[in-house]
């Protein structure tokens, strides 16, 4: 191949130069206009429901949380199968993180397991869409339902997917989206927390910065805004030279997740009856936003060498939360996650590729490993 294929990409639209260059130019670089002009956006463009932006999906996750009233004593059941952030918000207001297990041919978390390791104690449910492909939301928020708990989605590497008919952010109590770097959409680092709930989203933004409402502490003569928080607030708003960068991002954003839908297309199509392989299962009324293209391989090690050899990169993502020793007093048994760590991999399906590309990587698999 003429250039290298890496295993993600970082999109910046053209227009990010000008946008950014604006604020820049403007000397004024806080969470000002254009942050609540980017939130229209991913409402208006994206379906979210009532998006407020914030530094990093992290962040998001960490403000659900404090929203659906978690804290010391309480229990949160999520999937280990998932990038550490989502364990740590967890952790960041003193609750205890519930491991359940996930569906070996999804990787997303096993609404089974959640009604088993429901408790008095248990307080919110996490279910996080691995790899962009949405987890069975109708039965987890029945479950939430009927539990009278609080859903907080991680859709971290969902934006654009869509669950029968429905975007991910519109669904759920809470979604929380990332914007980092190799997201489907960037703003350099950053996050949105959508509530079902507008009184949600309005404390949501105050929260986000101090716990002050920035619309209400206008500046006395003194100089100095005029508040009296009342809670516990963070330091967690988007800024305007972000949310500009973002909004440049937008503006061919769905085209860009059709390319990926498409790319996933052809690898299914090629890689379905390969020996060796499993593809994922994936339901007709869930459309991924893939962040990666996910399957089980057998004889894995030897899978990686022979792609790596002809220059394309495979990774399993993580091994899960269960590894970690800042969680090892929560280890629980997970047998499906155990298996499923033991023959996954994920293929670049980023719009930074080409059909060219993909078909270079489908031939080198038939080659066989």
């Amino acid at each position: 191949m003429n250039k290298k294929i890496t295993l993600f990409n970082t999109y910046i639209h053209t227009s990010a130069f000008k946008n950014v260059k604006s604020v820049l130019d403007s000397g004024f670089l806080s969470e000002g206009k254009l942050v609540k002009e980017f939130e229209k956006e991913l409402s208006e463009k994206l379906g979210l429901t009532n998006p407020v932006a914030v530094n990093s999906g992290t962040s998001a996750l960490h403000l659900a949380l404090v929203l659906a009233g978690v804290g010391p004593g309480d229990e949160v059941i999520l999937p280990s199968q998932t990038f550490i952030a989502t364990g740590l918000a967890v952790l960041y207001v003193g609750a205890k993180p519930v491991f359940a297990d996930i569906e070996y041919d999804t990787g997303n978390i096993d609404p089974k397991d959640i009604k088993r390791k429901i408790t008095k104690k248990t307080k919110a449910i996490i279910p996080v869409h691995w790899n962009g492909y949405p987890c069975d939301l109708d039965e987890i928020n029945k479950i939430a339902k009927g539990h009278k708990l609080i859903v907080i989605e991680d859709a971290a590497r969902a934006l654009g997917a869509t669950y029968k008919g429905k975007p991910i952010g519109s669904l759920s109590h809470f979604t929380c989206f990332s914007f980092q770097a190799i997201k489907h959409l960037t703003t350099g680092d950053g996050g949105a927390i959508c509530s079902k709930n507008l009184l949600d989203a309005k404390k949501s933004k105050t929260l986000r910065w101090f716990g002050i409402n920035r619309e209400k502490a206008k500046p006395s003569l003194l100089g100095e805004r005029i508040f009296n928080i009342s809670e516990i607030g963070y330091k967690y708003h988007l800024n305007d030279y972000a949310a500009a960068f973002g909004s440049a991002n937008l503006e061919n954003f769905k085209k860009r997740i059709a390319k990926r839908q498409r790319f996933a297309a052809m690898y299914k199509k090629a890689l379905g009856k390969i020996p060796g392989i499993q593809l994922f299962k994936e339901d007709n009324y869930c459309k991924s936003a893939y962040f990666l293209f996910g399957l089980h391989v057998e004889r894995r090690n030897n899978f990686i060498r022979a792609l790596k050899d002809k220059g394309i990169p495979t990774t399993i993502d993580t091994f899960g939360l269960n590894h970690h020793k800042v969680f090892s007093k929560y280890k629980t048994n997970l047998p499906v996650n155990k298996k499923f760590n033991e023959t996954q991999i994920n293929l670049p399906v980023h719009d930074g590729l080409t059909e060219k590309k993909i078909k270079y990587i489908i031939d080198i698999i038939k080659k066989g490993w």
